[in-house]
């Protein structure tokens, strides 16, 4: 097995720069090979917040990053490219069961995009918004979801659901609150027809960025660490439940 540290360091020489939105070039998108998952990164029409980029930020690193973990430590069958750019208005987004939703505080989606969502999450999809932080990001999301969802709450989660238990046993909630804005992390939660968690935004809390820079000492090594599990236990709760 190659070291993780030999490939990241391969991963963010060529892909960051080849395709990193936060270089300012040209979004590219990713060919991945025939494996067990492929990471979805949902594109969706945006407000404008950042001038419609939100759905890229971090990318591609923090997809590579995740899914080269996420292969070595479980036995899922991913690789390091196992990721790809869906439009959230396209069919497309219902052959891929895990799906990343980045800076969604700018989500403005057509009555197309909303329908998908609706259905994606209520066929067994499993959705992570992450990256968005402050009470005006907040209410957009609560807003988006009541037009797809109008009979649903968000939920709060709690460090005893099972989604925190399934895999790594997560000890703490808010390991990653002295690097990031806005307040306290919080878990929200939507379920889907049947009852189960189809929809986690992690509110106050940037996933993708300890995804991201594990390679360039950014981030201390433990909330990293910790980034990693919690993503690797909600991606085994989506493709368990």
């Amino acid at each position: 097995m190659k070291p993780l540290c030999l490939t990241l360091l391969t991963l963010t020489g060529a892909a960051g720069w080849l395709f990193g939105q936060r270089f300012n070039r040209q979004i590219g998108q990713n060919d991945p090979p025939k494996t067990e998952v492929v990471i979805a990164r949902w594109r969706y029409t945006a407000m404008g917040k950042y001038r419609g980029t939100g759905w890229s930020h971090n990318y591609p690193s923090s997809d590579s990053h995740f899914v080269q973990v996420l292969g070595e430590s479980t036995l899922i069958d991913v690789n390091s490219r196992s990721y790809r750019i869906v439009d959230l208005g396209s069919p497309e987004v219902f052959r891929y069961p895990f799906a990343v939703v980045s800076e969604p505080g700018e989500l403005a989606l057509t009555p197309e995009e909303v329908e998908n969502l609706r259905q994606y999450i209520d066929r067994g999809g499993f959705v992570l918004m992450d990256d968005f932080d402050g009470e005006p990001d907040l209410s957009v999301i609560r807003h988006t979801l009541k037009l797809a969802f109008p009979d649903r709450e968000l939920e709060t989660l709690t460090l005893d659901d099972p989604v925190f238990h399934n895999f790594f046993v997560i000890d703490r909630l808010n390991v990653v609150a002295p690097y990031v804005v806005g307040g306290d992390p919080v878990f929200y939660a939507l379920r889907n027809s049947k009852g189960k968690i189809g929809l986690i935004a992690a509110y106050n809390n940037d996933l993708e960025n300890f995804w991201d820079y594990i390679d360039d000492g950014r981030y201390p090594l433990k909330p990293s660490v910790e980034g990693f599990r919690l993503g690797i236990n909600f991606m085994i709760y989506a493709m368990s439940h």
